[in-house]
């Protein structure tokens, strides 16, 4: 979301003084058996690690041009399999039912790079803002209804804007104007359609950070739960049919409101999708350190918010793909402390996530123009198993000594695939059980008991 976030800290503050902190598991360790990980078409276990990758600067014709074959070397090279591609309905659909055939190549050719890299991506419907009616990008100008309400630019806290009464009113519109969800649905089946077999997609994200209009006396809490019941939800519906429509295979990724980051427990309900692959792909961020504020570890966020944020995948048993993360300010004193932390969270519940913003240069760019990571972010770069064939017995991160280690029950789905920052120097990967190692991937008698460790060298 990567703005300062002055009125959703007022919305949720006493929320947050209630108390929804929860004890931390032990790092490294899942918690949470009962969220279901992420599976390959072969059913192994994945996990996926990467960044966003994004223009949007550049629209038209020179659409996506600042996203290069470099982005996805770059990505392999330190260890990452996995990219969310931002892509813009207003670049597709610049005019009410003409789709642009050079934008959909452009997309193709940064699927064509990830493919060439091993990269996994999502492809992610966004929109900051509503879209370009109110200066940013997302949903085009004749899907943009305001009933003539005011609208007054924040560049100063873009995030702000979302509260002012044109944008709000949009929103509405487009959750519940008949003709304007059908062409939203029409413009899903257009990308499903064309990406359905491209061996790059591993699934579509619906919308980015979806918002709403909040009613007369309702709190922020109240009102973001209410939009997700009532109307995100049943969008998310709509958006699943007309992609499997065209698509029965790749996996639906869906969000709640940015609320979430609050530790407020979503309102969303469950996605009927008939190929039963959903994946709950909240974001993870924080109002005081998106307004500059250094990373407190007393506060207790983080266990905030994974307490709330864990709720609804173990409800409606689906997998978890943090879809943003990082904060502004990374080299503050604490945020190598907030790194750690961070990562032991996610590697609790989560099948994977992508920080925010596979970049050169400074401000959220994950490295600098020379392609060094910047300050605390190398952290995001270690050995994993991007792929296991069997059950996990246990996975832990020792990121003092550098050492990744796995113990699996081998199945029958092939090789487990351990992924290392190649980048980062050299790496021993060493076996035990009936097992073999070869260029990362390990292959193991069915029913074997493998342990994998992962040490520098």
């Amino acid at each position: 979301m990567r703005t300062v976030r002055l009125l959703v800290a007022a919305g949720c503050s006493a929320l947050l003084a209630g108390g929804l902190a929860a004890p931390p598991a032990e790092a490294g360790r899942r918690s949470a058996p009962e969220i279901p990980r992420l599976t390959d078409e072969r059913g192994r276990l994945l996990t996926l690690r990467g960044w966003n990758v994004e223009d949007k600067a550049n629209r038209g014709g020179k659409a996506l041009s600042a996203i290069t074959e470099k982005h996805f070397a770059d990505l392999r090279a330190n260890g990452f399999n996995f990219a969310r591609l931002l892509v813009f309905w207003d670049d597709l659909e610049p005019k009410r039912g003409r789709y642009s055939a050079g934008y959909l190549r452009k997309i193709e050719r940064v699927l064509d790079w990830a493919h060439k890299y091993r990269v996994r991506v999502v492809i992610d419907a966004h929109q900051d803002v509503f879209g370009p009616a109110f200066g940013h990008r997302g949903i085009p100008e004749w899907a943009t209804r305001t009933d003539g309400l005011p609208f007054t630019p924040n560049p100063d806290d873009w995030f702000s804007e979302y509260f002012e009464p044109a944008v709000q009113r949009a929103f509405t519109h487009l959750y519940e104007d008949p003709d304007l969800r059908q062409a939203q649905a029409r413009m899903w089946r257009v990308l499903a359609g064309r990406f359905d077999d491209h061996p790059a997609v591993i699934g579509y994200d619906l919308i980015n950070e979806p918002m709403g209009e909040l009613r007369e006396g309702e709190d922020l809490p109240t009102a973001a739960r209410r939009i997700e019941r009532e109307q995100i939800t049943p969008m998310y519906n709509r958006l699943a049919e007309a992609v499997r429509s065209v698509d029965r295979d790749d996996w639906l990724f869906v969000e709640p409101t940015p609320i979430v980051g609050e530790g407020v427990p979503t309102g969303l309900g469950k996605v009927k999708d008939r190929a039963s692959k959903v994946v709950y792909a909240p974001h993870f961020y924080n109002t005081a350190m998106e307004a500059g504020a250094d990373y407190d570890p007393a506060a207790g966020w983080i266990e905030s918010y994974e307490a709330a944020v864990t709720a609804y995948p173990k409800e409606h048993k689906v997998p978890v793909v943090v879809g943003e993360w990082g904060p502004l300010n990374n080299s503050l004193p604490n945020m190598g402390r907030f790194y750690r932390d961070a990562l032991a969270s996610l590697g609790r519940y989560s099948s994977g996530w992508a920080g925010y913003v596979w970049c050169y240069g400074g401000g959220y760019c994950a490295v600098d123009e020379a392609g060094r990571f910047r300050t605390n972010k190398e952290q995001t770069a270690a050995p994993y198993a991007e792929a296991v064939a069997g059950r996990v017995l246990s996975e832990s991160y020792d990121a003092r000594e550098r050492t990744y280690r796995l113990s699996y029950v081998a199945g029958r789905g092939g090789a487990t695939e351990v992924s290392v920052p190649s980048r980062d120097g050299r790496w021993k990967v060493r076996v035990t059980g009936r097992a073999r190692e070869s260029g990362g991937r390990v292959y193991a008698w069915p029913g074997a008991r493998v342990g994998v460790t992962v040490t520098p060298g």
